[in-house]
């Protein structure tokens, strides 16, 4: 669908629309009344996430139309053996040991997320460490411009056991990155996060583990 008639079509149901919405929360397009349970989409420039009903959200699926919205797809996939040592972990200076990446095209660029005590955090990533793990891992190439993203989550390097253990990384819709890290901020206590913080990722890893469909390297 084209950028032209997609607008023509969100134009044609705000005019047709004759009362006001019901209470509760509605769509940001179109001010139809939505579930608490709805779907996104990304405001590309502006880098926002908007609730729409699923007429709306129907009208900017085309990824690869040239659009200003971008629907959020409903895609979970885990990425085992993910080519991320600690070599690479550290050229990406995240000082935390959980972030989401994902490529912005408005930027034309990756940018790197990370959860602290102020919620997500942008890290500018170095070009060239981003480009030796695209090369060592191609999966990353998989990922959707702006509406999925990359979470990674390492073993902080005090841990006995960090040396050991790989990464965990899952490719995953934009907005439940972003409803991670805002549920992380609410426990998040200290440089690390605390118990509490790391309980809930390790819930939270579970329950998209759960859900992934595994792509091998």
């Amino acid at each position: 669908m084209s950028s032209a008639s997609a607008y023509d079509v969100l134009a044609r149901i705000r005019g047709n629309r004759t009362a006001p919405p019901a209470a509760g929360e509605s769509c940001e397009m179109c001010a139809e009344r939505i579930a608490d349970e709805h779907q996104h989409v990304v405001n590309v420039e502006g880098r926002q996430l908007m609730c729409v009903c699923r007429g709306c959200y129907l009208l900017f699926t085309d990824q690869h139309a040239t659009l200003r919205y971008r629907a959020v797809p409903d895609r979970y996939l885990a990425f085992p053996q993910f080519a991320l040592d600690r070599r690479r972990w550290e050229a990406l200076q995240i000082p935390v040991g959980v972030a989401f990446f994902f490529r912005n095209s408005h930027l034309g660029r990756t940018v790197a997320f990370y959860p602290g005590p102020a919620g997500a955090t942008e890290s500018e990533l170095d070009l060239e460490s981003w480009n030796d793990l695209r090369t060592a891992d191609p999966r990353v190439g998989i990922l959707a411009d702006d509406t999925e993203a990359l979470l990674v989550r390492v073993l902080a390097a005090g841990r006995h056991d960090a040396g050991a253990a790989e990464p965990v990384c899952h490719l995953l819709p934009i907005d439940a990155c972003y409803e991670f890290v805002g549920r992380l901020r609410m426990l998040w206590r200290g440089f690390d996060g605390g118990q509490q913080a790391r309980s809930y990722m390790d819930e939270f890893f579970a329950s998209v583990a759960a859900r992934s469909k595994v792509v091998t390297g």
